[in-house]
């Protein structure tokens, strides 16, 4: 947690920008796996811990529009829990840590929302995705299960979007702890992998690390000879040389902050010519749009940057042709780049995409495209100082997506498709960083962690 003042503060300013009613933020439940005693590691909510800042289960917050005071709900631990959990703080001892709030059981939140809607006052509430706070936002609004998301409140949203979008410098500080356990992960990934280990050795490797730095994965690794499968969770494969092995995954700080790098390395010892032919057009396209990074620049514009880099060395390859410009604008770099170019981070590894991606990423003045793989930006506005977010380009030979588009003979004036057959067996590389946008430019978070070719190689000889 951070100083008591902090969520104070936060509370404060957010009541400010809202007219009136109550402001109902829930946090999470133990999660059970297979019974109920047997739960998942607890995550609190993340909106939760940015205004209330206690990482505990069976816990809601109120801050009062009208008044400006905050409750916190909660149940006071009695002997079972001191039996089964240890001693536990008080319910005020808590309210103390988060700034104040006054305390009220849980049990009696539901009798408030209550009694605050007969008053026809409002309670605004942030989109639930747990299935119990949904269950109990139902139950205490009266709202159907399927329209609650509809009915979360817009201004409670943009509200929330518009302060933690920007970070803090003791949020900063947090984030580099989470991007500096994630070196260490990658690294000890790269010197680990030999020919003949499973995946899955490297996952225990990093899980086993994000985990004794006292906190957890950010999200599931993503580590597999099959990069060209963006969101890969599978750890089965054998490792054999000749392969590329794509490492995307992020350490939770004990604080919750996350870290969310990519780096693409040789199961071999080195880079073969052709592997080093791509990974240097992705490094170059990585490098450059982190170079890019300033206030007032549409990420959008970024992105494209990225496209067209890539583009141009795949041309260069023989993979694409004609005019690049016009392959870029038709969209049909997309299929060796099919995903945005990055996203916010913070305290979720996509920073508040639970609010909705569009009220994160875009805005009125920028719009999200439908035009695929440009659709799947997730983060398009114009960028401010304070935003942290990650810069992760990507190239990937997909085969079903090559044989799709060529059996439709699209983009047949801008793909080689006959070029690419040699390609089929690829995979596909990634590298990513996360990255401050500062008044002045940029700053990339954490350590330097290897990524031009003979630093990830000096790696490998070991």
């Amino acid at each position: 947690m951070f100083q008591a003042t902090t969520y104070s503060n936060r509370r404060k300013t957010l009541a400010e920008k809202l007219d009136r009613g109550l402001l109902l933020f829930l946090g999470n439940e133990d999660s059970p796996m297979n019974y109920t005693d047997n739960t998942y590691r607890f995550r609190q909510d993340s909106q939760f811990l940015y205004y209330f800042g206690i990482d505990m289960p069976h816990l809601a917050g109120i801050i009062d529009v009208d008044s400006g005071a905050s409750t916190l709900y909660g149940t006071e631990p009695d002997m079972d829990h001191v039996i089964w959990m240890g001693a536990l703080p008080s319910l005020k001892e808590l309210a103390a840590q988060s700034g104040g709030a006054h305390t009220r059981d849980f049990g009696q939140l539901g009798e408030d929302l209550a009694a605050a809607i007969a008053q026809g006052r409002p309670v605004h509430f942030l989109p639930p995705y747990r299935a119990d706070n949904q269950i109990r936002l139902s139950k205490w609004l009266g709202i159907s299960l399927d329209e609650l998301n509809s009915r979360a409140s817009i201004p409670l949203i943009k509200a929330v979007v518009s302060m933690m979008a920007y970070k803090s410098p003791e949020e900063v500080a947090e984030m580099e702890k989470a991007v500096n356990i994630t070196r260490s992960m990658h690294i000890a990934a790269m010197k680990a992998t030999r020919p003949g280990f499973k995946e899955s050795d490297l996952a225990g490797i990093v899980e086993g690390m994000a985990i004794a730095a006292g906190g957890q994965l950010a999200y599931s690794a993503i580590l597999s000879v099959n990069g060209q499968i963006l969101h890969n969770h599978y750890h089965g494969n054998t490792l054999q040389e000749g392969k590329l092995v794509l490492g995307d995954f992020g350490a939770e700080a004990p604080s919750h902050y996350a870290g969310d790098i990519t780096r693409t390395f040789p199961v071999s010892k080195t880079f073969s010519a052709r592997q080093k032919d791509i990974y240097e057009i992705v490094l170059e396209a990585e490098v450059k749009s982190i170079e890019a990074l300033q206030p007032g620049v549409p990420y959008r514009d970024i992105h494209l940057g990225a496209a067209t880099i890539i583009a141009t060395g795949l041309k260069n390859l023989g993979l694409m042709k004609g005019t690049i410009s016009d392959a870029v604008e038709a969209g049909a770099h997309a299929l060796f780049f099919p995903h945005g170019l990055g996203h916010m981070i913070g305290l979720d590894v996509h920073d508040m995409e639970g609010l909705g991606e569009n009220y994160v990423g875009y805005d009125e003045d920028i719009q999200r495209s439908t035009q695929f793989g440009l659709r799947s930006l997730r983060l398009g506005r114009r960028l401010e100082a304070g935003f942290v977010l990650t810069v992760e380009p990507g190239i990937y030979f997909i085969p079903q997506l090559i044989d799709l588009w060529e059996s439709e003979g699209k983009f047949s004036d801008f793909i080689n498709y006959d070029a690419l057959k040699a390609y089929r067996d690829f995979g596909g590389i990634r590298i990513e960083d996360n990255v401050l946008v500062t008044a002045s430019g940029y700053q990339v978070l954490g350590q330097p962690i290897p990524k031009k070719v003979d630093e990830v190689e000096e790696l490998r000889d070991v």
